[in-house]
């Protein structure tokens, strides 16, 4: 069966998860954007083998920590797609520009495309392509249990910015209404910021939806 738990890092309270297989004990984190320390508890906390770190895009309170975890875990940082190499290549730029600690430049060992297939121990999750808030967006997909992480694509009773280096409103938009509001209403997200929310709400009450 699939756990999750959803802790805010960094002083942007960014949303992390750690995900996991609750039969094998095999772990992600999506999007540990920072505060490694915590993280590690976190691990030791619940027993479980880190194996992988997915990230859903490239801004810097999303995948901040996810360089020192590699190191840390001899793993692989997977996502998000390709068109957001430009952040990961600013990352000194973004540390300077929010007021962050250097991080040094890193990037992923895996990029995502749309219905990429990622595998956590018994439990499948498919990639779908969401640019919007930054070109190379993704969203991260659980059928079984209709589960989407949905980084800083759309929150409870909002949507992300687009006023970021090639941040395109249409776009988000579009993700939006084609990849999203196309699933049940029954589907949770957890988004990268805020609460937890259900399609079904933010297609009826969301008013940057209408």
């Amino acid at each position: 069966m699939l756990q999750y738990r959803t802790f805010p890092v960094t002083s942007f309270q960014q949303n992390c998860s750690l995900v996991w297989c609750d039969k094998t004990k095999q772990a992600v984190f999506i999007d540990p954007g920072g505060n490694v320390d915590e993280l590690q508890n976190m691990l030791e906390r619940y027993s479980l083998k880190l194996v992988a770190i997915w990230l859903t895009h490239g801004h810097l309170d999303h995948i901040g920590g996810a360089a020192r975890l590699r190191e840390k875990y001899t793993v692989d940082i997977v996502g998000p797609h390709i068109d957001d190499t430009f952040l990961f290549e600013a990352i000194a730029l973004q540390c300077e520009m929010f007021g962050f600690e250097l991080i040094p430049s890193f990037l992923p060992d895996h990029w995502l495309n749309d219905g990429d297939i990622l595998t956590l121990g018994e439990e499948q999750f498919i990639v779908l392509t969401t640019p919007g808030h930054t070109p190379g967006h993704v969203v991260i997909q659980h059928v079984a249990k209709k589960l989407l992480w949905v980084g800083d694509v759309v929150f409870n009773g909002s949507i992300g910015r687009t006023d970021f280096p090639r941040g395109n409103y249409q776009q988000l938009i579009d993700s939006i209404h084609k990849k999203l509001l196309t699933l049940d209403d029954d589907y949770r997200f957890i988004p990268g910021h805020g609460p937890e929310s259900m399609i079904g709400e933010e297609r009826l009450h969301n008013p940057f939806l209408k």
